[in-house]
């Protein structure tokens, strides 16, 4: 009982400051190929889900900027 409640109190709090890779890519609309640049240059920073090691978390901060960044050079 005290461990579900734990997960969910952590899947919470990761699931509104953190996205998974997945959900950053979709989320700006680009390719894989992409998010791998992205992630290998340092733009974008990835950490391991506390919950399931083999899920890379972004900062949603993080692609909410890059997004902003994106749409200004779009329309200039």
């Amino acid at each position: 009982m005290v461990v579900s409640r734990y997960w969910d109190k952590v899947h919470c709090m990761a699931s509104r400051e953190t996205m998974t890779v997945g959900e950053a890519r979709d989320y700006l609309g680009i390719s894989k190929k992409k998010m791998a640049a992205l992630i290998g240059s340092g733009e974008l920073v990835t950490e391991p889900d506390p919950l399931d090691k083999r899920v890379k978390l972004v900062r949603r901060a993080s692609v909410e900027a890059l997004a902003a960044r994106s749409s200004r050079k779009a329309t200039t």
